[in-house]
């Protein structure tokens, strides 16, 4: 077994990307406060060929070095629009006739493996502050929330893990 060159990857240039097409899910950020978390959740979601990221609040926004140190150019090639307020990107995304749901644990959430989508639906994840999750007022808005089992010690996991345990998942069932 030989470890591959980037070269022999044979991944797309940004251009190829841009045209591609794409997931139809939006990663909605609500006032994320680090970076490299950011930075993170764009690559992952170049890796899956998100729709679009919404960069809400406090949330940083391109072109900043710290979100490039982990993004790795993926918020060159992922599209991106900044709401001072996550309340109205949700609302967009509902006019859009996108379904919105909260990566959160609340009452009646949906176990991420019980998550049923199709490949036609237009989803958008909301994933919350670092500190204090999705804000309760979001979350009011959104039509239903998804939650990642946990069997451990500790109640969640950094938001660039849950954003590549959750769209993983995500993209898998609509690819499938």
């Amino acid at each position: 077994m030989r470890k591959l060159k980037n070269k022999e990857l044979n991944r797309i240039d940004i251009p190829e990307f841009k045209q591609s097409k794409k997931s139809p899910i939006v990663v909605v950020l609500d006032n994320i406060r680090s970076c490299n978390n950011i930075g993170s959740v764009f690559r992952t979601s170049d890796a899956f060929l998100i729709e679009a990221i919404h960069l809400c609040g406090y949330t940083a926004t391109p072109p900043n070095k710290d979100i490039h140190k982990t993004a790795l150019d993926a918020e060159n090639s992922v599209d991106w629009k900044y709401f001072k307020h996550t309340e109205e990107s949700i609302n967009e995304l509902k006019e859009k006739g996108f379904k919105v749901f909260a990566i959160e644990q609340v009452e009646h959430s949906i176990s991420l493996p019980n998550f049923q989508t199709t490949n036609y639906e237009k989803i958008a994840l909301v994933f919350g502050n670092e500190v204090k999750g999705v804000q309760q007022k979001v979350v009011d808005l959104c039509d239903g929330a998804i939650e990642i089992p946990q069997y451990g010690t500790k109640h969640s996991f950094n938001i660039s893990v849950s954003a590549g345990i959750v769209l993983w998942d995500i993209f898998n069932k609509i690819s499938n």
